[in-house]
Order: C-alpha cells, then sequence, then structure tokens
C-alpha cells in the first residue's frame, strides 16, 4: 500500500468514528520528556552507549492523537539519533488503537536530507500498528506492528550476478508482535513484563534475486528479541511534585544481548 493511501484510509476511519460516535471535548496538548540510561527499544540498543534525552509532544482530540518523539544521545556526536511523527486513533472506550508512524534516523555529523522520499534512497520508514490495550478488568496488551514502506527494503550484494552494491530489493515488510502484562502491586509500584516476537525472518527474503541475508529491521533471524520486565513508581519530591522512574531489565534471545536501564520521566 502507498504511504498516501495508508494516511487517507486511516483519516477516513477516525472521521467516521468521530463523527457517528465521539463525544465533542477540547483538544489537548502535552509535552514531556524521558531521560534514559540507554535507548533500547523491541529489544536492540540505538543511539550509541549513551544516555538518551527523548523527548515527545501531542495534540489529542476525541481519540485522536498527531504527536511527534524524539531520542538524542546525550554521548556526543557520530551517534544515531531519532525523530518520529505518528497518527493514532483509539476507539471502543480506548481498548484499541490504530497507528500509522514515519520513523526517521538522522545521523550526527552527516550530510542527510530528511524531504529524501524517493522509495529507494529514502531513511523514512513508515509502519503501522493495531493496539489491543487492555484494562483493569483486563490487564494484557498486545501490539502487532509492520513495516509498509521507506528504509526496510533489503539489497543486493556486489555478487557477480549483480554488481550494483546495495541496490534495493523491495519491502521486507518487517513484522513485530509484542504481548504484554500489566500490575499494580501493593507498594504502589507499576509492574509490566512483556514478550516481543520478530514474524520476519530477512534470511527468506527475496531468495530468487541475489539476496545476500543481510540483518532485518529486528534482527538477524526470526524469533523472541524483547524478553523482559519493567518496574514504574512515582517519588515524591516535596508535596506538589514527584518523579517518575523506572528500571527495566531486558534481554534480546536471538541476538543474544541483555540490558539493564533506568530513566526518570519530566
Amino acid at each position: 500500500m502507498k504511504r498516501s493511501g495508508a494516511f487517507l484510509l486511516l483519516l477516513l476511519f477516525v472521521g467516521i468514528n468521530s463523527y457517528s460516535f465521539g463525544q465533542k471535548e477540547n483538544p489537548k496538548l502535552n509535552f514531556s520528556a524521558d531521560v534514559m540510561s540507554r535507548y533500547i527499544w523491541r529489544g536492540s540498543q540505538f543511539g550509541g552507549n549513551s544516555p538518551s534525552l527523548q523527548p515527545s509532544v501531542n495534540l489529542s482530540w476525541n481519540g485522536l492523537e498527531l504527536g511527534a518523539w524524539g531520542a538524542y544521545s546525550l554521548g556526543g556526536t557520530n551517534n544515531a539519533q531519532e525523530f518520529d511523527l505518528y497518527l493514532s486513533y483509539t476507539f471502543l472506550n480506548d481498548l484499541m488503537s490504530l497507528t500509522v508512524t514515519d520513523y526517521y534516523f538522522p545521523v550526527e555529523g552527516d550530510d542527510y536530507n530528511y524531504f529524501e522520499f524517493n522509495h529507494n534512497q529514502t531513511g523514512h520508514v513508515l509502519e503501522s500498528t493495531i493496539n489491543f490495550n487492555g484494562n483493569d478488568k483486563i490487564p494484557f496488551e498486545f501490539l502487532l506492528a509492520v513495516n509498509f514502506w521507506g528504509a526496510d527494503a533489503a539489497t543486493i550484494g556486489n555478487t557477480a550476478a549483480n554488481a550494483d552494491f546495495n541496490q534495493k530489493t523491495g519491502i521486507q515488510y518487517s513484522t513485530y508482535a509484542e504481548l504484554s502484562y500489566n500490575h499494580s502491586m501493593s507498594n504502589d509500584v507499576d509492574f509490566n513484563a512483556f514478550l516481543g516476537v520478530n514474524l520476519s525472518d530477512p534470511q527468506a527474503a527475496n531468495p530468487n534475486n541475489g539476496y545476500n541475508g543481510e540483518s532485518g529491521y529486528y534482527g538477524s533471524k526470526s524469533g523472541i528479541v524483547n524478553l523482559g520486565c519493567t518496574l514504574t513508581k512515582e517519588i515524591a519530591v516535596n508535596e506538589k511534585f514527584s518523579l517518575p522512574v523506572s528500571a527495566s531489565i531486558i534481554t534480546n534471545p536471538v541476538d543474544r544481548k541483555v540490558f539493564f536501564v533506568f530513566g526518570f520521566s519530566l
């Protein structure tokens, strides 16, 4: 599906549901920032071996949310950074969400072009997701995410069959699924356990096109890439201000990695 078609379908769905069933409310503008000891996303580390500042801003109205999110390494230059835009719609009493996200990873010091939208050259990745958000009676969440356009393409290596090094062979449609469980403990600590799976097999992509088995969007092969838990708690600084803190143990069995991450929100 083309990028414009996906956005139009989501906007049409949002418009119909908002007009028919939504209750009128005033738009809400929010912004915040997280400071994390490392930037770990779906079992992989981004932004180098340094802490990460992660600002966000969003505008929400009647279940519709338009937002921006970023991740910026605090360890100097020449590290991968991130700037994302997303459009999301939540419905069925907040149980379900549909989201389209534009991921972009500029590199400090490189002469990147954010406005390059040629599908063979762009650095953007467009992803569609569907979420089951759970509630107090159903403490489980489920996410399914699929890349459908952009820099998620396999490449042909410099082989005798094709001398054009790094020629694109087509979108891989990298797919990720995650199941999580939420529980509030008696000492005001929130517990979240998660299991994330890479459903794509980059080794099998485009086998007849000279594909040389490069790593895919979530790693070198399908399997469990994000397994762990997060504990969160609000620590009172004074009578009017508290600081949300979190600690996560994250493992990636496919790549044989483990991370212990601490952070706080502002």
